[in-house]
């Protein structure tokens, strides 16, 4: 079988990144683990740049006749000032809005060769492993209105409307079940129902859920403040947490500085099934930025887009022993002391972006001998 991917390595480090995982596409492709038909495409600055949009319709064409996308990160100085509407990142939320992708998995899984990296305890980090679920096409990033309004006497209202259907909430809260049912069987719902409405509904949905289809699972409910504090206090006590667009973005960045480095951590947007099919549309991404900064410089960590291509591997592929390999080369890479900037401490190697990523293709290599 031929997986068809679509490849849009955007802006700054994005590119950079990519190439990483190109070649490990290419080794997969000869060695004949698996094969792939790849396309490419611009998206973000460097579409605007050459289309005035941040994605053209033809990228958008693609998107939807691939299997899955990868994605590197869009952004940058160099496009502050475009119009809103054509920002960088209208590009990525156009991709997550019109392919229906409303699961945004986020792990959280800190190495065993980084739990020094982490700016907390050792104790409290090392062997972490959870999942934070962030439904990703509704809530505050999506609602209407969503404006700026002119009151007069120099004065203006900002408007951004948080609102969720209980369909919404439900095919998110599926989601989260069925993951915590392959892992540690526990489910922590986040919102704020203490002061929002959208949070009591959705307390009130996961509630029901949980009690009609997955009593099997602990569920527990947290307000998604104290669920902040208790992420760097002790986040060993979560398994997955499922919360909404906004708490979710702010909440898997939290856990991110867990693990290290936001170089470290790859994502998951996933769509529903299809009904005939049964496949999914999917977009995999790091967690991170577009590193304006050390863009071009062959800094960049190419570990989360890599680990990105390993959860497209599982999810998308049904690859699972593939992805579980690649997943290996990377900790192998890691125990052999192999480090890039954003990783780096005492004793160990400082490699570069193409260092890093030839470490763990020369693992992923042994590993599939």
């Amino acid at each position: 079988m031929t997986y068809k991917l679509l490849l849009l390595p955007g802006d700054g480090i994005g590119p950079e990144i990519m190439n990483e995982v190109r070649e490990i596409l290419g080794f997969m492709d000869q060695a004949g683990l698996a094969s792939f038909e790849l396309e490419e495409d611009l998206v973000g600055g460097a579409a605007y740049d050459a289309h005035g949009a941040a994605i053209s319709e033809e990228a958008m064409a693609k998107a939807h006749a691939a299997d899955a996308v990868l994605f590197g990160a869009v952004g940058g100085p160099k496009w502050d000032r475009v119009p809103y509407d054509v920002r960088p990142e209208a590009g990525l939320l156009r991709l997550r809005k019109e392919l229906d992708l409303f699961a945004n998995l986020r792990p959280a899984i800190c190495y065993p060769a980084l739990a020094d990296s982490s700016s907390l305890k050792r104790e409290v980090v090392e062997g972490l492993d959870i999942l934070i679920l962030r439904e990703l096409t509704g809530g505050t990033y999506f609602g209407q209105p969503k404006e700026i309004v002119d009151l007069g006497n120099g004065q203006k209202r900002g408007i951004d409307t948080q609102v969720y259907d209980t369909y919404e909430i439900e095919r998110i809260g599926r989601v989260a079940f069925e993951l915590a049912r392959t892992r540690r069987n526990k489910v922590t719902s986040m919102e704020k129902r203490n002061v929002m409405k959208s949070g009591v509904l959705w307390n009130e949905v996961m509630t029901d859920l949980h009690r009609r289809d997955y009593a099997d699972v602990e569920l527990e409910h947290m307000l998604a403040d104290a669920g902040a504090m208790q992420l760097v206090r002790w986040p060993k006590q979560f398994d997955v947490i499922v919360t909404d667009n906004l708490f979710g973005d702010i909440l898997s960045d939290v856990a991110a500085m867990l693990t290290g480095s936001l170089g470290m951590l790859p994502s998951a947007s996933l769509g529903a099934p299809d009904p005939v099919s049964g496949k999914r549309k999917a977009l995999y991404e790091p967690v991170h930025g577009t590193a304006p900064d050390i863009a071009g410089k062959g800094m960049a960590n190419p570990i989360a887009m890599i680990a990105s291509l390993a959860m497209c591997l599982r999810y998308s592929f049904g690859l699972t022993d593939l992805a579980a390999r690649l997943e290996a080369a990377i900790a192998n890479a890691l125990e052999s002391g192999l480090r890039t900037a954003d990783i780096m401490s005492p004793g160990m190697t400082q490699v570069g972006t193409n260092g890093m990523g030839a470490a763990v293709l020369t693992e992923f290599e042994r590993l599939s001998a």
